[in-house]
């Protein structure tokens, strides 16, 4: 039992997309040279360079129809010795097959879905591919939608892509990616690609172990006082006195604030009493729980004993809060009865087929009492205190008893049966069944975030193949059950000295766990991998301005953030100095002109990077700033070539110079504005190709909420960034 439902705000879920680390922009311009990408608007063609110097365009990516529509592929610059594909994909991120695709990799020449480019003169040209234009081109229609051939592009990351046809399946240089979003999604806040393991991962790990509280058999954590409340039997040999009692701790620490071993017997006589277990909170402060074999009691931090009253009948094998704030529901075997706690009359009982075990579930005015000797499910109408409907336990008859717990959120019924859980709607409907390699023994949940948690507990016979002595933490979604942290191993939780118990913080940032056998308590608290929430845009400026890329991401702990750049294609990338703040800013000059930005998170779970963008860097189009850039003497330039840029001063601004292999050289320029020519640059830039562009301007205002400023900076001698 063990959980009292949170009432924490619950995070929304957020989609999980990892972005692949193409670079994306716009074809803008005609003749623009190979290797620049230029950044565009929403709902623009988007045009991404690869790493051969190919480039892909695609006619849209974002907002896409859901349901399916046509997108133009378009291509130039591929090699005529191999043959591709085009389709959606599933991205996986740099040199890593982008795989699966929608439609699968068309062989037979007849797909809508992805076509085939061949070398002319390719044995499969014809009715089965289509061959390269002149400069390895081709124009191309696929027809897209979010789902379908076992890809699901509202779970993870999907681009248009083309990659090496299946007679070259390794080979990776023909892999150019753009990523795509359909309607209600964007690709600007895809969580960003995870190295080791997804973006935004959950997992849990031990933080502390309390072994404060003897043998601990129930957790309550009290939704008021905060405190941690445990019902405990003696662990012998461990202590120089009887452990037994209603332990309460501090869950920070696992301190004992105070230690309630008496109860009244079957006389009103105090006595040592284990606590068994926990019932419910007390308002305030305080709880109500069962101890051996009939008690009924109650207590609160501070108190020297417990109150409490000794029932008449059989030994007490369940209890919950009653229907008002007096009684207490208690099983008795097959009795269920409404109890009053200050008497321990029973105001109503009903005897039932069979069975020792319930959840009640007040808010629907129901009550779930399991038989699993017989297999059976009974549900009890608490207004009229009747069977309402039995149900069968799938399995039959003789299954291992664990647990039977209630969604407070959703009514849901959840059974513990040997290996597996059974989940039941609130009508008593069977609606899944998970099973775990171990024991199902207890279970809690948390409204705020909509979670369940399972502790399942080894069976501790090493003898049998199936036993390992260890149990396992699992946690799922109370609305699609699906898997919502990684599996957690906890040692040493075996079954055989009592049944394992757990209690969640609201919000399911702490969760505690008992481990009978060791007389334990882990304290587990939640981490997750580093989730994108804010990624950084292409971003087109000219020469001496100063650009600025923003970058986001939440994770626990929080995640610290670098840098990095690549200056071959996203081939290969190296930290950029210095650079561990969420914005990085910088003068952009032309050397870095088609370079490529990424932000890389990292946590104690794992590594997310974002989508890598193209800078694209233009001449300086007149005025003080270009004169001033072409004055620049100071050394500064390209610090990621290692080398720094001289040259005049001109008079309206245009450049003129040579760029050498050790860096960048700027020269002045001649009163009409006049751009001279660079030579190819060395080191692993790129180099300026001299070619006349038409300038591209990006408004600031919108480029902030995209994570990416351009803003102009007049006779500024600023360090050249990477």
């Amino acid at each position: 039992m063990t959980s009292t439902p949170g009432t924490a705000p619950g995070g929304q879920s957020r989609l999980r997309r990892r972005a692949g680390t193409a670079a994306v922009a716009a074809l803008l311009l005609a003749g623009i040279p190979v290797g620049a990408a230029v950044s565009a608007d929403a709902g623009t063609p988007k045009t991404a360079t690869g790493p051969q110097g190919q480039k892909l365009t695609v006619s849209a990516n974002t907002g896409l129809d859901p349901a399916g529509q046509k997108v133009r592929v378009q291509g130039e610059g591929y090699g005529l010795t191999t043959g591709i594909y085009v389709a959606l994909c599933k991205d996986n991120g740099d040199n890593r097959v982008p795989s699966p695709c929608l439609g699968g990799a068309d062989m037979s020449g007849g797909s809508k879905t992805s076509q085939w480019i061949v070398p002319p003169g390719d044995p499969y040209e014809g009715d089965l591919a289509q061959a390269f234009g002149p400069g390895g081109t081709f124009d191309v229609e696929i027809e897209i939608a979010q789902k379908g051939d076992g890809l699901d592009c509202a779970e993870v990351a999907c681009s248009v892509v083309t990659r090496a046809d299946h007679r070259a399946a390794g080979d990776r240089t023909q892999d150019v990616r753009i990523p795509v979003a359909f309607a209600g999604q964007d690709p600007g806040d895809g969580g960003g690609e995870g190295v080791d393991v997804p973006a935004g991962t959950i997992s849990y790990k031990s933080a502390a172990e309390f072994t404060t509280a003897g043998k601990p058999l129930d957790l309550l954590l009290h939704p008021d006082s905060k405190k941690l409340y445990v019902g405990a039997d003696n662990l012998p040999d461990t202590a120089d006195v009887d452990e037994r009692g209603l332990h309460v701790l501090n869950p920070e620490t696992g301190t004992s604030e105070s230690w309630i071993s008496q109860a009244p017997g079957s006389t009103g006589a105090l006595r040592a009493s284990a606590a068994a277990r926990i019932a419910g909170p007390l308002p305030g402060d305080g709880v109500v729980y069962n101890y051996p074999l009939r008690g009924v009691g109650s207590a609160k931090s501070g108190d020297e004993a417990a109150s409490g009253v000794w029932l008449a009948g059989s030994t007490i094998t369940d209890i919950a809060p009653g229907t008002t704030p007096d009684t207490v529901l208690v099983a008795q075997g097959a009795t269920l009865s409404e109890i009053e706690r200050a008497t321990g009359t029973a105001t109503r009982t009903l005897t039932l087929p069979g069975g020792t075990q319930f959840a009640a579930d007040p808010e629907r005015g129901a009550l779930w009492y399991t038989d699993f000797a017989a297999g059976k499910m009974h549900r009890v109408d608490l207004t009229s205190f009747t069977v309402s409907g039995s149900f069968d336990l799938p399995g039959g008859p003789g299954g291992m008893a664990g647990f039977t717990e209630t969604d407070p959120a959703t009514g849901a019924v959840w059974v513990g049966v040997d290996r597996s859980v059974l989940v039941f709607d609130a009508a008593g409907t069977l609606v899944k069944t998970l099973v775990g390699k171990d024991l199902a023994r207890d279970a809690a949940f948390d409204t705020a975030s909509g979670r369940a948690y399972v502790v399942r507990q080894d069976g501790g016979d090493l003898s049998d193949p199936a036993n390992d002595n260890n149990g396992t933490l699992t946690v799922y979604g109370t609305e699609d059950f699906a898997v919502a942290a990684k599996d957690l191993s906890l040692p040493g939780n075996h079954s055989q000295a009592g049944a394992a118990s757990l209690a969640v913080e609201p919000g399911g940032t702490t969760v505690f766990v008992t481990s009978p056998a060791e007389g334990k308590i882990t304290k587990l608290v939640r981490q997750v991998s580093p989730l994108v929430t804010r990624a950084p845009a292409d971003l087109t400026a000219e020469e001496g301005e100063e650009v600025a890329l923003t970058a986001e991401a939440e994770g626990a702990p929080e995640p610290t953030v670098r840098w990095q750049v690549s200056t071959d294609g996203a081939q290969t990338w190296k930290d950029v100095e210095g650079a561990t703040e969420s914005a990085l800013t910088f003068t952009a000059r032309t050397a870095q002109d088609g370079y490529r930005y990424r932000a890389e998170f990292r946590n104690d779970v794992g590594t997310t990077r974002t989508a890598a963008v193209t800078l694209t860097v233009t001449a300086a189009t007149g005025g003080d700033t270009g004169g001033d850039v072409g004055g620049d003497t100071d050394g500064n330039g390209d610090a990621s070539n290692g080398a720094g840029s001289t040259g005049g001063d001109g008079a309206t601004g245009g450049d003129g110079g040579t760029q050498t292999s050790g860096g960048s050289t700027n020269g002045g320029s001649d009163s009409t504005g006049g751009t001279g020519t660079a030579a190819t640059s060395g080191g692993g830039s790129l180099a300026a190709t001299g070619a006349t562009v038409m300038s591209v301007t990006l408004a600031a205002a919108g480029l902030v909420g995209a994570g990416v400023l351009v803003h102009r900076r007049a006779r500024r001698r600023t360090e050249g960034a990477l």
